[in-house]
This record gives structure tokens, C-alpha cells and sequence, in this order.
């Protein structure tokens, strides 16, 4: 499903002021570890920034908002979490790559029994989006076989990356203008390529679900943040804290994204 231009314009200005300063947060971090790459985040060259939403006093107006919900109940239905939430961004001129995968295939990678429906990822674009500056490209079910299992996928020495499908097909490109929400669910294998422009390839990614994913020691793999239920906005911003909803510590995790 994709949805051109629905961000409303002071909305996407809040989320590119939000995404400069995650990228300070998360290069500070990486300093303060003396690294360069951080899981599946390399310094100004491509950026994961996980599950931090609460850090902000501002981002939960556009997780939660009535345009997302709009969007979680059109594709996982009028019962909808907060599954995961992370900032995707490729630096200029040397913005990398990201493999072919499932953003389930990482749900599975860390619990290999795991049963879950799709959840949806919805893409958000901060910036117009192109081949040039490595836009994602999706493979759909009909194409792939993908409609009803999760494809175990290898990782990419070197980059981190989980790699699902090695096949010549190349995707369909997703070209649409900042303030699109691009939605599929997380079956759906997709990729990105570099960034060959000037300018950063901003991306902002709430993920959905219709229940709650459990590891296997109960807790929620990364968010469980009650947001819908019929159909109905119930998002309580007072109540929402980690103690709660998530994320809980384990090893360190990624949902995937582009």
C-alpha cells in the first residue's frame, strides 16, 4: 500500500528535526564505545536506530497518531501494538546497500521457533526517494513465495546484514516524495541500494502488529505498546514506559527495515 504525500508538512518537518538528532545520539554512542560500527549501523554511511521513540518528547505524536492509525487498522486490523520503531538512514555519497531479507527473517534469526503473523512495517519518507539515493525495492509474494513462511536468511560478514533471497530477480523500486508512507507486511522480502547523491536518504519505520510477538521467555520480543483496540485509538502517552510495554533487556536485535 502506498500512500503519497500523507504526512502533513508540519508533521514531517517535526520528523526530520527528530532524525538530526537521533543521528547525534547515535554517533555520540559510538564514539563513546571508540567504534564504527554499531550492529548493523556504520558511521556516516548507514544508520539503525532503534526502539528510542521515548527519548523524544514529541515522536509519539506521529506513532500514535490518527494518521497511523488509519494505517495499522487498514492492513493488521482494528487490534494493533507498537511492535518496533527505528530511524533508516544512508549517508551521502557513500550511503550503503542493505540485503535482501524479510524484516521477520531478524525476528526469526534470534528465536528460530517463532510462529508470528506478519506485522507491517510502514516506511516513511523524509526525503523524495529514488534509485539514485538507494531507495528500497520489494519483491512481492507472487513472485517470491513468500505469502505464508519466513525464509531462514544468512548473515553477511562485514556488513551484518541478513541475506533471505540470492536470486537475479530485481524488485520493483519504490519511487514516491517525502511524506509518503510506503506499508507491506514482513513477509515481504525487500532491499535498498546506495546513496549516490548529495543529501541523506531519511527514513522514519513504526512497525505494527495485530498481537503481540513473544520471545520464547514470554516477554515481548522488542514492543508490545498497546495502540488500537476496535478500531479505536486507546494509546495512553502517561502509562508508556519500558517497565511496561518494552523493550526488555537481551542480546542485541534488529527488525530489519531498508
Amino acid at each position: 500500500m502506498i500512500l503519497t504525500g500523507v504526512i502533513p508538512p508540519d508533521m514531517l518537518t517535526m520528523l526530520r528535526e527528530e532524525c538530526s538528532y537521533y543521528l547525534g545520539y547515535y554517533d555520540a554512542l559510538m564514539d563513546s564505545k571508540g567504534v564504527q560500527t554499531e550492529n548493523l549501523s556504520h558511521r556516516g554511511k548507514r544508520y539503525f536506530i532503534n526502539n528510542r521513540y521515548r527519548l523524544s518528547p514529541r515522536l509519539w505524536s506521529f506513532v500514535f497518531s490518527d494518521l497511523m492509525a488509519q494505517v495499522a487498522e487498514a492492513t493488521v486490523g482494528p487490534e494493533a501494538y507498537l511492535f518496533h520503531e527505528q530511524w533508516v538512514v544512508k549517508g551521502a555519497e557513500q550511503g550503503m546497500k542493505f540485503s535482501w531479507h524479510q524484516d521477520s527473517g531478524y525476528v526469526k534469526w534470534y528465536d528460530p521457533t517463532t510462529s508470528h503473523r506478519p506485522y507491517v512495517t510502514c516506511w516513511c519518507t523524509l526525503d523524495d526517494v529514488s534509485e539514485k539515493n538507494g531507495t528500497v525495492y520489494l519483491l512481492p509474494h507472487s513472485r517470491a513465495g513468500t505469502r505464508e513462511q519466513i525464509i531462514d536468511h544468512a548473515k553477511e560478514a562485514g556488513t551484518n546484514d541478513l541475506i533471505g533471497y540470492t536470486g537475479d530477480d530485481p524488485g520493483d523500486a519504490v519511487i514516491v516524495p517525502a511524506g509518503s508512507i510506503v506499508c507491506f507486511d514482513s513477509f515481504v522480502f525487500h532491499r535498498s541500494g546506495p546513496n549516490r547523491t548529495e543529501q541523506m536518504r531519511r527514513i522514519y519505520l513504526p512497525q505494527y502488529s495485530a498481537k503481540p510477538i513473544l520471545r520464547p521467555d514470554g516477554k515481548p520480543w522488542a514492543m508490545a505498546t498497546p495502540f488500537l483496540k476496535d478500531g479505536k485509538n486507546t494509546y495512553d502517552h502517561a502509562k508508556d514506559d519500558a517497565e511496561r510495554y518494552g523493550p526488555f533487556p537481551d542480546k542485541a536485535k534488529d527488525a530489519g527495515g531498508a
